[in-house]
């Protein structure tokens, strides 16, 4: 092994991809995308909102949900008396109505059936606002048959709001807030972008060597370099365009949407929230005076983030990130090595994907159950580690220093075993020609 010429091989791979435009054009578009699935939904809820009233006719042959319904920004209610639905259908144009809504007889069991008329298909909004309306008249019907005194009040009190306060317990006895939402989303987040990036990356090392062998390049290059030189080479140079790539996506990503904030003012975001509240039937000034208070929703969130080792886990995530890298690499340019053209790829890459497939399943089982007995071996097995073990890790308390070495120790020992047996197959395959390569083969290869 010339560590030398590896340096060499991977400063070229490295060097070629940081100036393609495609890098480039990635590394900036991402970022933009990035923040975009952050502002956008802000801006939906702040611009994109309809303000419309809609007019809905009813015809209530119940006589209960008629006296309860009220005018809003969304709607505006006009009940009718001693007309036929089929009549209002006939000459639906000259009512001027966006909906006919009908309303059944009760039945036997007080409860009465909806039916709705509109030229344009009803959208989610003013369709949840009619069915909250009828479902909230019938219920007080009801209700009000039982004949209960103080039946208000009665209602009034039985309500609560309970919130409950997660502190974790370090072996120091000191108590940390802590919110599993939170966790679950980081876990969630680090799990996915780890299966996307290996994948990718490890897909790059493959193309780059079957576009080399193709082109007959190796040859020469082979000629004073050796195969697993090259090939060390090729992995650490993709390696460090990745980690260049992501590093370059977190800071534009950050820039991007502080600065947006910053143009916007900070109340942007609160701004969309309060819409989103608003629209889901909550009571924005009640939020923002939950958030206000010492021990409010928002309290909760910010206490939970501000007891996150974020440096850890990004640490963490960087290990997991380049040792699955080098892991998936090696087989990737194997894989390669072994072929003439990516359509001779699918056969040999299948089991490769396989695990990363099944770890990705894994993980989503993990989410709810960090410290179940398939979440500990998954993250121990080298091949689903990086997404399992990354979705563990912000649970707190769930990954015990000694299983995050030992995890650690056996991807980085299985990476070098791979690497040892990636390189048998690569000294071979990158000079052959003519044939198509089988598993037999490769299991042959690697003896020699």
């Amino acid at each position: 092994m010339n560590f030398g010429k590896i340096r060499l091989v991977a400063g070229r791979e490295y060097s070629i991809r940081v100036k393609k435009k495609s890098f480039i054009f990635t590394t900036i578009l991402t970022p933009i995308l990035f923040a975009a699935l952050m502002v956008i939904p802000s801006v939906v809820m702040l611009m994109g909102g309809d303000d419309e009233v809609r007019k809905v006719m009813v015809l209530d042959h119940s006589g209960i949900v008629a006296p309860t319904l009220t005018d809003s920004e969304l709607v505006d209610y006009e009940v009718l008396e001693g007309v036929s639905v089929d009549s209002l259908k006939a000459n639906f144009a000259a009512t001027g109505a966006y909906a006919i809504v009908e309303i059944s007889p009760l039945d036997e069991n007080k409860d009465v059936s909806v039916t709705a008329y509109s030229e344009k298909q009803m959208n989610m909004e003013l369709k949840s606002n009619i069915k909250n309306s009828v479902n909230s008249a019938i219920e007080a019907y009801k209700l009000e048959s039982y004949d209960i005194e103080n039946l208000d009040k009665i209602l009034e009190d039985v309500k609560s709001d309970v919130r409950i306060s997660a502190y974790t317990i370090s072996d120091e006895g000191d108590a940390k807030k802590s919110m599993v939402e939170i966790s679950m989303a980081l876990s969630y987040i680090m799990s996915f972008f780890i299966y996307i990036f290996v994948f990718m990356f490890g897909n790059m090392v493959m193309n780059s060597v079957i576009q080399e062998k193709s082109n007959r390049i190796v040859e020469v290059i082979v000629s004073s370099v050796k195969p697993f030189d090259l090939m060390l080479g090729k992995i650490f140079g993709v390696a460090g365009v990745a980690v260049t790539q992501f590093l370059i996506w977190v800071v534009l990503t950050v820039v991007l949407v502080f600065g947006f904030q910053a143009i916007m003012g900070p109340e942007f975001f609160t701004g969309g929230t309060e819409q989103v509240t608003q629209m889901a039937g909550v009571d924005a000034e009640a939020i923002a005076a939950a958030a206000a208070a010492p021990s409010g929703p928002m309290a909760d969130i910010m206490g939970a983030l501000s007891q996150i080792n974020f440096p850890y886990i990004i640490g963490c995530f960087l290990i997991y990130f380049v040792l699955g890298y080098l892991l998936y690499a090696a087989m990737f340019a194997a894989v390669g090595s072994a072929v003439e053209n990516e359509a001779d790829t699918q056969q040999l890459t299948l089991p490769i994907s396989l695990p990363l497939i099944i770890g990705l399943f894994i993980m989503l089982h993990t989410f709810e159950h960090p410290e179940s007995s398939l979440s500990f071996w998954a993250s121990m097995i080298p091949f689903t580690s990086p997404m399992v073990m990354l979705a563990r890790i912000p649970f707190e308390g769930a990954v015990p220093t000694w299983e995050l070495l030992l995890s650690i120790g056996l991807l980085l020992v299985t990476f070098l075993a791979i690497v040892y047996l990636s390189g048998k197959i690569y000294r071979i395959g990158i000079l052959m020609y003519g044939k198509k390569a089988s598993w037999k083969d490769l299991w042959k290869w690697i003896k020699y």
